[in-house]
Order: C-alpha cells, then structure tokens, then sequence
C-alpha cells in the first residue's frame, strides 16, 4: 500500500464518526450553510417540514401550489448527503416522482439550484464536481450516492439498502400503492431511514390520500397540511391571487380546492370533465416539448361576443393542442385576420368558428377570402350525434362536442390528446356541469349560465372543445363518428374502401390500448386510427368494438 493510499485511509478512520454539527438538524443546516439571497430564507412551514423528518422519520406534507415544496424536498437532499458523507456513514437517496418530468425538469434542477448556494467554507469541503459528483439526475459522494427513480420500477426502491437511506416521494398523489410499499422493507430495519413524501392533493384516493385520511396501517406516518394562510404570511402567495384563482375556478371547484386550498378533492359528480383527466393531458402536453408539433391541423375559435370575453384561437395538431391565442376587443375584420394568418401559413387545417353572434361575420369572411374549408360551429342547433355507448343522445350542438372532448379525454380508452397546462384552460374545461333532460338527452351547462355561475366565460375551454370537435383522436374516431348516425351505412363502407389494401392504411400507434371497429377490409382502432389485417367478414357494415 503507499504512502498516499494510506493517509486517505487514516483521514477516513478519523473521518468516521466525525459529524457536522447539523448532523440532526436540517433547518440549521438550511439557516447556516445556504447563501440565501437578500431577505429571504426558509418560511417558517418549510422549516417545520424538515424538523418533522428528523422527528418522525415518515413525513407526508400536502400543500397548495407555488408553496415550495420542491425547494424543501431539495434542501433535505442535499442536508442528508453532506451530513452523512462527512460522517462516512454508507447512505442512499432514492428519489422518484409522480412523473418523470418532476425529476428532470423542477426537483433536480432545483437541487442543482440550491447546491451551486452552498457556503463551503463553512461546510468544510470543496464544492461538488459537475463532472464526478452532482450529474443531472445524480449526485454521487465518497459513501452515497443520491439518484432519479422512476415510480414505474418499484424494484430499485426495494433494492435500495445502507446504514442511513432517505426516500424522496415528489408529487406522492400520482404515485402508486406499490412504490410506497417497496420502500417499508427498509423501513422496517435497523439503520436510519428517512421518507419525506409531498404533493399538491388530488382526488381523494391513493396511498398518499389514504395516509393524510389516517387509514388503519398508515397512522405511523406524519401528516402536515401547509395552508393558503401559512403560505400568505411568509409573503409567498397573495391575498389579491387567492381572490382571483377563487373567481376564475369557483371556491367549491376540485382545482381551487387541490391548488389553492391544498385539500383533497374531487371534481363534482355532474362536472363534464373532470380535473384529473385533464391533468393527465396536461402531462402528455409535457412530453411533446421538444419535439416538432407539425403543421396546424384543426383551429378552433371562440369569438368574443361582450367586451369582457376574449377571442381565443385554439391551435391542434393531431393528438396536440400547441398553444392558445387570446385578442380583446377584437372587431369581427381583426378576428378574421388572425385566423387567415393561421391558415395561410397552414393550408390544410380546418377552421370550427363559433357562428353564434359576430361570428358569423368572421366565418362569412373567410369564406370569401377562399378559405372553403372553414365549419360554423353553432353550439345551440340540434345534433344527431350519440355518446361513445350509442345510447345517449344530445340536446344540442354544445353538448355532443363537449361530451366528444371528455370522451376524448377518458383514461378508460388511452387518451392521446395533449393539452397545455395553462391555469385558464384548466379551469374552464372543469367548470361546466351536465344534466339528462326528461327526454332522455344529455345536456351540458350552457355558457351564459356558466357566466352566471362563476362571473367569468369559458373561452379557452370553447376554443380547445372546438378544435377538437369532429375528429377528435385520429382517423378512427372519424369511422367512429359516421358509424354513430352523422352518415349513412353506405357511406361509412365507401369511405372505409378508399384504401382497399391494410398496407396502405395508417399503423396501430405502439402506445395506445386499441380498441379494434371491425370492417369488411380490415380493423380500424377507434383510438388511433391505426388499421391491421381483416378478419373473414362478408358484410358491408361495421362489426363492433373489441
């Protein structure tokens, strides 16, 4: 052994054992070895977070949105790593999210954030090596390691084994029973182990919920509820937008409870759409950044029709909603501008103008500027269109392509829709409720009583729902659409002879759980609009899903 091998190993020795003086104590480690920037520092609910997981060791902390949550989860990370690496106890930290999303993009970003703040000098140590220590999802040290989980592979949390572990559970609602169970093996042994799990609320369910409900099993856990009152008086949310996230989505609304509240809720029973499934599109928008959208496909447009509305232009292409434009106070000849823009830069996408009011001047318009292909949307006229069951039929225009997004949006059916998280979107598709009229039809909340109900209107939501409207999920909701009644049988078999061979038809898409319509040339996925090989079938009409 040499000489320098052999004074590393008596630095180790003396190193062992030797601890920081935060070694128990998070908060002073916070307090003292961050550079905090001028006047701010940890609120007094963050530090009472990372005291309770010194004091509990099982922590679950449910909060409303922009409390700083992930800044918390990031400053015990780096307090356990620091802390047990100069004592040169063995340690890990997995840490795994609700999405991976939450890992790439905001936890680690803001580990890497608050470590570039550490005061070394006072620590004792050199700063992190970026290119042997604090990598992008990892931040390995001389006895541990902290690393990136994905919730999907419980395994590496179960396998997860040292003198002193801490699990990380960010965004714990979309996380499932099983990952939190992986981690109770090491829960259950004899070294030091840590769980600090946090999460904006959802609906009520899951394990998370079950902990914070004190489900039978679950009561050695920690609960801490941060409240809107907790989060205002550090000056980290204000008054004046609780006051307008309550006028925008309604006080009783699930998002203003989930966001705003931090309380477990669920959409209303009779709401169109509810939250979750539009939080699951929201995730699905997240991981198309990157990636080229293609061309504009559909363009729904909401047009103003009082002073207080906004025309909102609603851009899709394919499975995804891009963006939404929004012009106040927009004359019928400007509105007709921004969307000839769209479509001349865009040939082939489809225009689903709302013709009620000034809009018919936009759609007549456009129409003379030689865009053909434009669709007077007229939400109150009648509609021949029947529900994903064939069984329910619709008051109104409105209702069926209200009811076409939320089937659209089913988790039962492997929805593909993406939908940018945009807080006004958000709200708007969640507001509207429905109701079965005694003639058995299905009618969804009209927008003049939604203006009544929360003093606002749901443009966005409008725009988006037009956009959507007619051919919602691929080609296959098209065949889906003719078969429910819009055409006659004749019709559907015609179009669906276009292409007489499988080869020429558009392919199953690999992520999606096809649901097979049955044809006399092959199986449409009423999902995907992917085609496969046909089965024996001699008639000419549609056979049914599978």
């Amino acid at each position: 052994m040499s000489y320098l091998d052999l004074a590393a190993e008596r630095l180790e020795h003396q190193a062992k054992g030797s601890r920081l003086p935060w070694h128990g104590d998070p908060v002073g480690f916070a307090r003292d070895c961050i550079d905090w920037p001028t006047g701010t520092g940890l609120a007094d609910y963050q530090a009472g977070v990372l005291q309770d997981l010194v004091d509990h060791r099982r922590e679950a902390v449910r909060s409303l949105h922009g409390a700083g949550k992930t800044t918390t989860s990031a400053l015990g990370i780096l307090w356990f790593a620091v802390t047990r690496d100069h004592a040169g106890i063995d340690w890990k930290a997995p840490i795994t999210a609700g999405a991976w999303r939450q890992l790439s993009r905001y936890l680690w970003p803001e580990l890497h954030l608050w470590a570039r703040r550490l005061r070394w000098d006072v620590i004792g140590r050199g700063p992190f090596s970026e290119r042997t220590e604090l990598l992008q999802l990892s931040l390995s040290l001389r006895h541990g390691q902290a690393f990136a989980v994905a919730s999907s592979d419980p395994g590496l949390i179960e396998g997860a084994h040292a003198e002193s572990l801490l699990f990380v559970f960010d965004e714990s609602k979309s996380i499932t029973p099983d990952v939190f169970d992986a981690a109770e093996g090491a829960l259950g042994g004899p070294g030091e182990v840590f769980v600090l799990a946090c999460s904006t609320p959802g609906e009520p369910s899951g394990r998370f919920y079950e902990i914070h409900s004190r489900k039978a099993g679950l009561e050695d856990w920690h609960c801490r509820h941060i409240t809107l009152a907790e989060v205002m008086a550090a000056g980290r949310l204000s008054e004046t937008w609780a006051a307008q996230r309550a006028r925008q989505w309604g006080e009783h609304s699930a998002i203003y409870q989930n966001r705003v509240l931090g309380e477990f809720a669920a959409a209303d029973e009779d709401a169109v759409i509810p939250l979750a499934w539009v939080e699951a599109a929201n995730e699905r928008w997240a991981g198309w950044q990157g990636q080229e959208f293609g061309s504009v496909t559909h363009l729904g447009v909401d047009v103003a029709r009082s002073g207080a509305d906004k025309t909102v232009l609603a851009l899709r292409h394919g499975d995804v909603v891009s963006e939404l434009r929004r012009y106040t106070l927009s004359d019928t000849m400007q509105t007709t501008g921004y969307v000839a823009a769209v479509l001349r830069a865009n040939p082939q996408a489809r225009p689903v103008v709302d013709v009620i009011g000034i809009g018919a001047g936009v759609v007549d318009r456009l129409r003379e500027q030689g865009f053909k292909q434009t669709v007077a949307f007229n939400a109150s006229e009648r509609s021949t269109r029947k529900d994903r069951s064939g069984e329910l039929e619709f008051l109104n225009a409105r209702s069926a392509a209200w009811w076409s997004l939320r089937e659209a949006l089913d988790p039962a059916y492997g929805p593909v829709l993406a939908l940018p998280p945009e807080d006004d979107l958000i709200g708007d598709l969640t507001a509207p409720h429905y109701s079965v009229t005694s003639s058995g039809r299905l009618q969804v909340e009209s927008k003049d009583d939604i203006r009544k109900r929360l003093g606002r209107s749901t443009d966005c939501g409008d725009a988006v729902v037009q956009a959507c409207f007619g051919q919602t999920v691929g080609q296959g909701a098209m065949f889906m659409e003719y078969w429910r009644g819009e055409k006659d049988r004749q019709d559907v078999v015609k179009a669906a002879a276009v292409h007489q061979r499988v080869e020429d038809k558009p392919v199953p898409k690999p992520w999606c759980k096809h649901r097979w319509q049955k044809w006399p040339n092959g199986e449409c996925c009423v999902l995907c609009g992917g085609w496969r090989a046909p089965e024996q079938n001699q008639t000419g009409a549609p056979l049914g899903v599978s």
